[in-house]
């Protein structure tokens, strides 16, 4: 099925395993996932194909549960396609995990062939009424195997199939595997493990699948166990059996202890660890034996089915009593669990969660508790088919659900990146949630864990997950753990309840603060860690809603106190960020009464009433309000900066900026250049960009009150001063607030933001001087500014197949802004001659116009770009 889906995905025919593209398992690594469990790698049945095939299904594939033999099946490239996959995946991390079916073999398979006596059969059928008359099922000639003839018209299902030996002409009747609770497998022959052979020759058989494949996964294995194969095949005399006519073959535990000794699982496991190491052995076991498998058996891990069907049927408090119940006994048992929410034989697990929050929310469950994570075929896609074992192909036209990937891919493969911190149990904790009227929310499931950081950075990393499974509200406090086991020494062992600070490793100190995350809103949060160790964390949760708090980071200091008694448990964005309204509100606060969307109008409806006259004058009460107000701000500045700037004189430098900006359209009506067209092309391409773009006004402005803010400290490197000021006193969030209030969309408004970073990075470029020609000069200055990377995101400069490419719109508005604050810092400059202005005006619109021509030769690439300078 996944090699015919992978044919229409990627739109040619894939058959064998060498040919799974390396574009699925570049996708898989980069979810997150580190193992591929494949079911149908083995040669099957024949028999098994045939009777599906006479059963209706005509292009029916044999059954994965009744094999030939362990050799990989020809028709998937056998061992040399396995060597190529397992070559590719490895090297992406991940590693193959093979299906295994030790409890029988297919009606027809070499050992049936070869060695009818390793089987449980009679030499007599065992019930008079069942007729063996249909086709034989052989492809031996040696042999005649031929199936119970109600089958075929679906009246019985019969215990046994006949065995016919040509060559002496005897008899026997063989059974069906079967676990004694619906039907006999039809297709499939029962292994006798009383036989010592038997037994051997499964275990070399489990040693040559490990030699190949680090992680095994074993079928029906609770079958196998001494208690259940008795009890299936020979049950003690008076119990009657499960299974029809094997009660008068049964043994008295004596007998059967005699002849199988030991744990079949337990010699599995011991010999792998001896003969195969590093092999991972998982158990497919249900009737409640998956704690046996694993404290007695020593299986490394095993299903854990009540978390698909308990979280499913919302048994919240059965499912969190196993969790505590196993904590208590040995938590060591819970992290060798494997969790899943469908499997190749239940309901898809669309079918089962549906795609709402309560499935991403039991989903998160999954890839945040200790134990192995295991998603189905289609689960991510939300594919709803379920399908046979006999399947080649899916029958139902599904297509992956975008919407539903998409969500996989936001909340999901982001904390499966992040098992090292989820998998283990030294230091996880469950927590009960004591609602407001104190009692116990059941439906609530909150636990935290811990490991050292990934990194290697000696930090701790933290995590607690709090999900509410029930269609409700809830609310209340996560506050003490549930008793967990703690070794003492010498096999004891005492019970340890948990705070949650103490869950979390937090200082139990008032004067420190923890942040943490929330990564499902991206909202940060910050608690007092006194309140943490004896309150706990007050949560509210609506309908399967889930919160997975993460980066937990451990502050001190007298502002924290502040912003924690601010938001009340509220979360935002940024901590860091509302952290420094606070340190910055001195110079936030007189910053946003300049930079703000009614300031912007009023000068830009004063700038264009200056530019329909050229005898107009700014309005002066304008100009003096707002250069109260800048110098109110660059007050605040010198004042964090601790200095006593000349603030005056730099205020006035700003308002002469403003009103040239305010008279850049009568530009050639104040410094006039009659008889040069360089001069009218240069105030043309100005006036244009000034009235045809948007942005073009609030940049400049946006510009204007950031760009000298550095000559407060510093005036030699003020540019850089400045533009690092833009990002560390978040004044770029304020000048995009004022952007979208004047109409800009949000992805508008931040291209402007970035325009103002990057022309208050090279406010001074027309300054660069070379002694070369003026295409070395245009040259130069175009490598400046490319060597920034404001300019390269600013011109979303990208690689694509070997190019560097650039965005023309981009290349036009930086064009433009450069000529403009040039422009403006040149029209404004008191020390400069009236006459050189116009010059000067030029001589950057030359570099400018340089740059136009090698754009329009450079088709968007950068190195044609700088090959035309």
């Amino acid at each position: 099925v996944w090699l015919d889906q992978l044919s229409k995905k990627y739109g040619y025919p894939l058959t064998r395993l060498d040919q799974v593209p390396n574009e699925e398992l570049d996708t898989l690594a980069r979810r997150g996932f580190t193992g591929l469990w494949m079911i149908g790698l083995w040669e099957r049945s024949k028999a098994s194909q045939r009777i599906k095939q006479m059963c209706g299904n005509s292009e029916a594939e044999a059954s994965a549960y009744s094999l030939l033999d362990y050799r990989i099946a020809a028709d998937l490239g056998g061992w040399e396609a396995l060597q190529d996959l397992r070559t590719r995946a490895w090297q992406r991390g991940i590693r193959l995990s093979s299906d295994m079916v030790p409890n029988h073999m297919g009606i027809d398979s070499n050992w049936v062939v070869e060695h009818p006596d390793w089987f449980i059969a009679l030499d007599r059928s065992p019930f008079p009424a069942y007729s063996f008359n249909g086709p034989n099922l052989s492809w031996d000639e040696r042999i005649g195997i031929y199936l119970e003839d109600h089958y075929y018209d679906r009246t019985d299902a019969a215990v046994v199939f006949k065995r016919v030996d040509h060559w002496t002409h005897s008899e026997q009747y063989i059974y069906h595997g079967n676990d004694g609770t619906s039907m006999p497998w039809n297709d499939t022959a029962q292994l006798n493990f009383l036989n010592p052979e038997v037994r051997e020759a499964v275990i070399q058989t489990i040693l040559h699948v490990a030699r190949n494949f680090p992680i095994i996964r074993f079928d029906a294995a609770m079958t196998l166990t001494k208690k259940h194969y008795q009890r299936l095949w020979f049950p003690q005399p008076g119990s009657g059996g499960d299974i029809p006519s094997r009660a008068e073959h049964g043994l008295t535990r004596d007998e059967f202890n005699a002849a199988l000794p030991n744990e079949f699982w337990r010699e599995v496991v011991d010999r792998v660890a001896v003969e195969v190491p590093d092999t991972l052995l998982l158990a497919e076991a249900f009737w409640l034996m998956e704690g046996y498998f694993v404290r007695t058996l020593g299986m490394h891990r095993v299903y854990n089915s009540a978390f698909m069907n308990m979280l499913r049927d919302e048994d919240n408090a059965k499912y969190r009593s196993v969790i505590k119940n196993t904590l208590e006994f040995d938590p060591e048992i819970l992290k060798r669990y494997v969790n899943f929410m469908n499997n190749p034989d239940e309901r898809t697990a669309v079918d089962q969660f549906g795609k709402g929050d309560k499935y991403f929310g039991i989903c998160t469950l999954l890839v945040t508790m200790p134990g192995l994570p295991m998603f189905g075929h289609g689960q991510i896609e939300g594919f709803a088919e379920k399908y046979g074992m006999e399947y080649r192909r899916a029958y139902w036209d599904e297509q992956p659900d975008g919407y539903l990937v998409e969500r996989h891919e936001r909340e999901i493969f982001p904390l499966l990146r992040k098992r090292y911190l989820f998998a283990e149990v030294e230091n996880f904790s469950l927590y009960d949630l004591f609602a407001p009227e104190g009692h116990v929310n059941e439906d609530v499931f909150a636990y935290s864990n811990r490991c050292d950081s990934s990194t290697g950075s000696g930090q701790v990393e933290r995590s607690l997950v709090v999900y509410h499974n029930k269609y409700a509200e809830a609310r209340g406090w996560v506050r003490t753990s549930a008793a967990c086991a703690v070794k003492i020494g010498d096999g004891e062992k005492r019970l340890v309840q948990k705070s949650l600070g103490e869950g979390l490793g937090l200082r139990n100190s008032d004067d420190t603060f923890t942040i943490f995350r929330d990564y499902v809103t991206g909202l940060e949060y910050i608690r007092n860690n006194t309140a943490l160790w004896d309150q706990g964390l007050y949560v509210e949760l609506a309908a399967y809603k889930c919160q997975v708090f993460l980066d937990f980071r451990q502050v001190q200091g007298a502002h924290y106190a502040q912003l924690a008694a601010q938001l009340d448990g509220r979360g935002v964005p940024s901590i860091d960020e509302a952290l420094a309204e606070i340190v910055l509100q001195p110079v936030l606060g007189p910053f946003r009464k300049l930079v703000n969307a009614d300031v912007f109008k009023r000068l830009m409806k004063a700038g264009q009433q200056v530019g329909k006259s050229a005898s107009a004058q700014v309005d002066k009460p304008v100009l003096e309000e707002t250069e109260q107000k800048v110098t109110r701000l660059l007050q605040a500045a010198a004042q964090i900066a601790d200095l006593q700037p000349p603030i005056a004189a730099l205020a006035q430098e700003i308002r002469q900026k403003l009103e040239a900006l305010m008279h850049l359209q009568s530009l050639r009506q104040r410094f006039p250049l009659p008889r040069s067209r360089k001069y009218k092309w240069a105030v043309d391409y100005l006036t244009a960009g000034l009235t045809d773009a948007p942005a073009a006004w609030p940049t400049l402005l946006g510009w204007l009150f950031t760009h000298a803010l550095g000559q407060v400290i510093d005036t030699a490197d003020c540019e850089q001063t400045s533009r690092a000021w833009i990002d560390e006193w978040l004044l770029d969030r304020i000048i995009a607030d004022a952007l979208r209030d004047l109409g800009l969309d949000e992805s508008s408004a931040w291209q402007a933001v970035e325009g103002v970073k990057l022309l208050t990075s090279h406010q001074r470029w027309f300054d660069i001087r070379t002694p070369k020609t003026r295409r070395s000069h245009a040259r130069k200055v175009l490598q400046t500014w490319l060597d920034d990377q404001d300019v390269q995101r600013y011109l979303k400069i990208n690689r694509h197949a070997g190019v560097l490419w650039f965005n023309k719109e981009g290349f036009d508005q930086l064009l433009w802004g450069m000529l403009a604050i040039a422009t403006l810092t040149i029209s404004a400059d008191p020390h400069r001659p009236e006459s050189k202005i116009a010059q000067d005006i030029i001589a950057c619109y030359d570099v400018i116009r340089q740059l136009q021509q090698a754009e329009e030769n450079s088709e968007y690439q950068i190195e044609k770009l700088l090959e035309a300078l």
